[in-house]
């Protein structure tokens, strides 16, 4: 970590991230968030999003290590869901595809019947503790 001096004034120095660090950046943000890596390379949150700004391949490493994982994470899914496996496939429709799971109950009357639409129904809950 490369530090400047900011300014006449003073103040806080620049931090600068080197090559090894940004790669580390690249490395680490498929499991760390930009809070975690902070921590990790013991600087403040602000101080990491300002070296993005200063620094774009730091900002392209992160979203670049990001885009990795998600790509393999998605392609295990993919394969998982092509071979077979029923919760990979659903979640892969309910993501992917807009799929969902309802649950539909349908209230009868004493008779057996179908409640009509508007009608006024008063619920009993029978062996329920108050």
């Amino acid at each position: 970590m490369k530090k400047g001096i900011q300014g006449e004034g003073g103040g806080r120095p620049v931090v600068e991230f080197d090559k090894e660090q940004v790669l580390s950046v690249e490395k680490l943000s498929s499991v760390l968030t930009k809070a975690q890596l902070s921590d990790y390379f013991g600087i403040a949150e602000n101080t990491f999003r300002a070296i993005e700004e200063r620094q774009p391949e730091v900002f392209e490493a992160y979203k670049r290590g990001k885009a990795k994982a998600i790509a393999n994470i998605a392609s295990n899914l993919m394969s998982q869901a092509q071979q077979g496996n029923t919760a990979a496939s659903m979640f892969y429709l309910k993501t992917q595809a807009g799929w969902k799971e309802t649950d539909r109950r349908e209230i009868t009357g004493v008779d057996g019947n179908p409640i009509e639409k508007d009608t006024h129904i008063t619920v009993e809950f029978i062996g329920m503790e108050d």
